[in-house]
């Protein structure tokens, strides 16, 4: 709206006192303000609304017009109810700096003026970005021309004032206009998407991360196969995308929240565009699954992966390794499944999500994305161009990133998405994944199949909504620690670590810490006193007493293999 609209609203009561040449500036909001220096809260094309508390004598007057007009406010609108009048020094200023200056009568509440500014305001901004929104969805859904959804969240941002993300169900960002939205907040918003729609609320939901309010619209899948309202919300909580808005909706009028539903389908159509992308690589993963599964001959495999390779990985001048993850979402206590839901097409989209996040496996990963369904699993088979060896690449006792030369990392996989998918999965849900080695053949590919889906059985044997395997852990006691009874692994633990416990509960001296470093350091009195800052004296005192309660010698190096396992089935 036009300054000069505001002067032909008789019912504000605005009398101009300078400035008529500038009537024809643009009006995009209303500030009040009683500030010295406001300038931190502006961002131009306001009309500043002021009481003139801040003015103490005519000095202040001209720093004040100052900061106005250099931030690029359409105007100032004074009340006349502190003074009575409208300071001449004030209306010299405003001349000066060609800022138009109002005088608002003392029966005039700014609310008054303020409702009546941002109304206008928003009614001819919604108008024009659903007509930019309507035209935007014609060209996206006749091809590529629309520009994706970055173009649509720009005008939120320029012509509604909203800044918005589109975030996947773990909360990776898609996409966004202006700063990019920290991962942490991403996750957080997404968890509570999640944990609200589980409910069967409709959206948009409230959320609040870092003490700003976010709205969290659902962006339904639209294209082929999507979802029909009726079926199981657990079906697709996994695999819709949520835009978050940086607003409360609370109060927000029809026609706005309408606008905001029409933002998500024009979204929706993009992420359609996005699937139906990943069709010919799902198409290859399936192919090459079926090969492996019925015993094909490794020639014929081979074959299969050189058509692959170059879909999977462009660029890739040399065959590639090949690696194997395995998934599988559950739904209900024990694994026992829910009707009606086809649980492969859900593993199989939240594996795809989960491989194609940047912050777990690269940059480059959203163009080698392949991953197949079959029954009540999904399986992905994942190109690396490179495998070098392992002292190349990771340090001792260190966790390396989710991907490097040498391939995924089962818990790194997990490390960004476990919070939001567990709040999607709260209740009666689980998500188990398995992960293989790296192979360099057709011929290894059966056995990378077996070993990923052995991987994922021993993460289903642990505790917790997420979680996950690798093929390291094949070859060692966390293999066999999952499938001992519970009453046998109660009972182990308790005649060993039940006497230590209850120590140091009376005494509080501190002997399973001991304990357990005492292991970790190979029995290396040294080292150990060292890690726990004790002398060694101490130490072999807290050590003695150990050996005492238990009945136990920690020098024999069967005892000490009972402590560990018993402190790891603990």
């Amino acid at each position: 709206m036009r300054l000069r609209a505001l002067l032909e609203t008789d019912a504000l009561g605005l009398r101009l006192l300078g400035g008529e040449d500038e009537l024809d500036r643009t009006v995009r909001g209303v500030m009040t303000t009683d500030l010295r220096d406001p300038s931190r809260y502006l961002s131009g094309g306001e009309l500043v609304l002021t009481g003139l508390a801040w003015r103490r004598d005519e000095a202040d007057s001209e720093p004040f017009v100052r900061i106005l007009a250099s931030a690029g406010v359409a105007g100032l609108a004074a009340g006349e109810a502190e003074l009575g009048a409208i300071p001449d020094d004030l209306v010299q200023a405003c001349l000066r700096h060609r800022l138009p200056l109002f005088a608002v009568n003392e029966s005039v509440a700014f609310a008054t003026i303020t409702e009546h500014v941002v109304r206008q305001v928003s009614g001819e901004r919604a108008g024009d970005l659903a007509a930019v929104v309507d035209r935007h969805r014609r060209l996206m859904t006749s091809g590529p021309a629309g520009g994706g959804p970055e173009v649509v969240l720009d005008l939120l941002g320029s012509d509604l004032d909203l800044r918005a993300y589109v975030l996947s169900p773990t909360g990776r960002q898609i996409a966004g206009a202006g700063t990019p939205l920290p991962p942490a907040t991403g996750a957080l918003l997404a968890g509570e998407h999640l944990s609200a729609t589980r409910t069967g609320r409709r959206g948009p939901h409230r959320a609040v991360a870092g003490g700003t309010t976010y709205s969290l619209f659902p962006i339904r899948n639209t294209g082929r196969g999507a979802a029909p309202a009726s079926r199981d919300v657990r079906e697709t909580v996994l695999s819709d995308w949520l835009l978050a808005v940086e607003a409360d909706a609370g109060d927000w009028p029809a026609a706005r929240l309408d606008l905001l539903q029409g933002v998500t389908q024009l979204i929706a159509v993009e992420r359609d565009r996005r699937d139906a992308a990943r069709t010919v690589r799902r198409r290859l993963a399936q192919e090459v699954l079926e090969l492996v599964q019925t015993g094909a001959a490794p020639a014929e495999i081979a074959a299969r992966l050189r058509v692959a390779a170059p879909v999977l990985l462009p660029g890739l001048g040399t065959a590639p390794h090949w690696q194997v993850v395995v998934a599988r979402v559950e739904w209900g206590e024990g694994g026992t499944g829910a009707p009606g839901i086809e649980p492969g097409p859900v593993a199989q989209s939240l594996l795809e999500e989960i491989l194609v996040d940047p912050a777990t496996v690269g940059p480059d990963s959203a163009d080698r994305i392949a991953v197949a369904h079959t029954g009540d699993e999904a399986i992905a088979l994942v190109p690396l161009p490179a495998v070098p060896a392992p002292s190349e690449t990771e340090e001792d006792g260190e966790a390396g990133p989710a991907v490097d030369g040498g391939g995924l990392h089962a818990d790194a996989l997990l490390a960004t998405v476990r919070g939001p998918l567990s709040a999607g999965l709260d209740g009666d849900g689980r998500l188990t994944l398995g992960v293989s080695a790296a192979v360099h053949s057709a011929e290894g590919l059966r056995g990378a199949l077996e070993e990923a889906r052995h991987a994922r059985r021993v993460a289903a044997a642990r505790p917790g909504r997420v979680c996950a395997a690798g093929h390291h852990e094949l070859a060692s006691h966390v293999l066999l620690l999952p499938f001992v009874p519970d009453d046998v692994r109660r009972a182990f633990t308790a005649r060993l670590l039940d006497p230590l416990r209850d120590y140091d509960r009376r005494h509080r001296a501190e002997l399973i810490p001991t304990l357990e470093a005492f292991l970790d350091c190979d029995g290396s009195w040294t080292r150990c006193a060292g890690r726990l800052h004790l002398h060694v004296n101490t130490l072999r005192y807290r050590v003695g007493r150990i050996e005492q309660l238990t009945g136990r010698d920690l020098s024999r190096l069967e005892d000490k293999l009972d402590f560990f396992l018993a402190l790891r089935m603990s």
